[in-house]
């Protein structure tokens, strides 16, 4: 369940409310009684455990991919002599 962090504006208590997403808003302060209650906007924090992540993964960006390996066309070739396949191929 998620924790959700409440202030009173009239009598300034702040408390966090561990509540379901579905639960209806809490507006009566429990300390004072006024409906002033509020629920707060705060930053969500978590951190991400476990192989494979790091705190400097997508710190420069995407890294380029390198371009896959080609084989030279041998046919037709333009040095036989030289050519690996020309020799495997010569019956």
């Amino acid at each position: 369940m998620p924790i959700y962090a409440y202030g009173c504006s009239s009598c300034g208590l702040q408390k966090d409310v561990m509540q379901k997403m579905s639960d209806a808003l809490l507006v009566t302060c429990p300390e004072c009684g006024k409906e002033t209650f509020v629920k707060q906007l705060t930053a969500a924090g978590f951190q991400l455990k476990g192989s494979g992540y790091y705190a400097t993964d997508f710190k420069n960006g995407p890294q380029p991919k390198a371009a896959p390996k080609t084989e030279p066309a041998c046919a037709p070739c333009a040095n036989a002599s030289s050519c690996p396949m020309a020799s495997s191929n010569a019956a």
